[in-house]
């Protein structure tokens, strides 16, 4: 099994930079899947801001939905691959289907195919529990799904990270 590596923490915490240094590490050429998708000005921006910031050693799949597809079409394509991240999918999973339950069903599905691959792979995901209960139905469905599927995929994992104020603290 090739190590599985995940990263969470708050907005601007430092994840995705923490992710790069270690996905890196396992040499080039590197994967990043993005399951963001630039729907206004300011996300495509941030978009490009991060693809800069990576460099020419970075191939960009873009997939919003079907991420264990992907990991699995691109295992042994890259020294290591880099999700980035789990809580832009969970959004796009939850708004395309309107059903929490179906969104666990996909996430274990991608934490099940974790012990076959043989590309390292790292995982980023913001950790969204931390504050208060939000005040509408479908932010509390989002804060509780990622909070399980933080869980989830933490459990699968063989190093757990979190980042505060750019800090990393290795929990597993």
């Amino acid at each position: 099994m090739a190590p599985v590596i995940f990263i969470t923490g708050g907005a601007r915490s430092g994840k995705s930079r923490l992710a790069e240094r270690i996905a890196g590490g396992f040499g080039v050429p590197l994967g990043y899947l993005a399951t963001g998708t630039a729907g206004d000005g300011e996300m495509a921006e941030r978009i490009a801001r991060h693809r800069q910031r990576r460099g020419d050693a970075w191939t960009t799949i873009e997939e919003p939905l079907d991420l264990a597809g992907v990991l699995r079409e691109n295992d042994g394509r890259f020294g290591a691959i880099l999700v980035d991240c789990v809580t832009l999918w969970l959004t796009n999973l939850l708004l395309a289907c309107d059903d929490p339950a179906r969104c666990v069903v996909r996430v274990k599905e991608l934490t099940s195919l974790f012990p076959q691959l043989t590309t390292p792979l790292v995982l980023v995901s913001n950790e969204v529990g931390m504050g208060i209960v939000p005040e509408n139905r479908l932010a509390r469905q989002f804060r509780d799904l990622a909070g399980e599927a933080n869980e989830m995929i933490a459990a699968a994992a063989g190093e757990v990270y979190v980042t505060f104020s750019g800090l990393p603290l290795r929990l597993k």
